[in-house]
């Protein structure tokens, strides 16, 4: 999920050309997937244990995010691999204090209120929509080490949660819009499912 701002690492950012054709940017050090990809449609897979291998795909799929230039948040099936994992960092670089937040077989366990804010996707760049969402949720996980973990979150961390989780179902932020907001969005989500392929 897009929103803060960073300085690029690598590449440029994905960004329109012309009126009828989207650059979709490589990425690294993992390959994001972007509209069209069938592995954003999949349902991930829950992980037994958290092993170096699962810890090495997080530290990647951060450094991924980072690259992005404005990312805070990333589901492991965003890169193409079927693991019940996310990723969120939603402080700045500067900030010490700000740990990003590394989460396994993340659940929802309850969810509360009601809010509507505008979101958008790095697998579906230059779109955005307003999406309406519970306002606070509560989930549990595990950590980078294989520890329990249990968040209460409202705010942009609640929506970000329910973002990434989202993806790990093979729900994308667009599927809960609107028919009608979705067919206002149909040339640029054809734009990206053509040139799913990174230039």
């Amino acid at each position: 999920m897009p929103k803060r701002k960073r300085k690029l690492q690598n590449t440029p950012a994905s960004d329109a050309v012309g009126e009828d054709e989207i650059l979709l940017r490589a990425t690294a050090p993992l390959q994001l997937c972007y509209y069209g990809n069938p592995a954003l449609r999949k349902r991930a897979k829950p992980l037994a244990e958290i092993t170096e291998a699962e810890r090495q795909l997080a530290d990647q799929m951060l450094e991924t995010l980072y690259n992005t230039g404005n990312g805070i948040g990333l589901a492991a099936t965003q890169v193409g691999i079927l693991k019940r994992l996310i990723i969120i960092h939603i402080g700045e670089d500067d900030d010490e204090t700000c740990e990003p937040l590394v989460l396994f077989n993340p659940e929802i366990l309850s969810v509360e209120g009601e809010v509507v804010a505008e979101e958008g996707c790095l697998s579906i760049p230059n779109v955005t929509a307003e999406v309406r969402r519970p306002e606070k949720v509560v989930v549990d996980g595990m950590d980078i080490r294989g520890e329990p973990i249990h968040i209460e979150a409202d705010g942009l961390l609640a929506r970000v949660l329910q973002h990434e989780i989202d993806h790990l179902n093979g729900v994308l932020f667009i599927d809960r819009i609107s028919g009608l907001k979705r067919q206002l969005l149909k040339d640029d989500l054809l734009w990206i499912q053509q040139a799913e392929r990174p230039a």
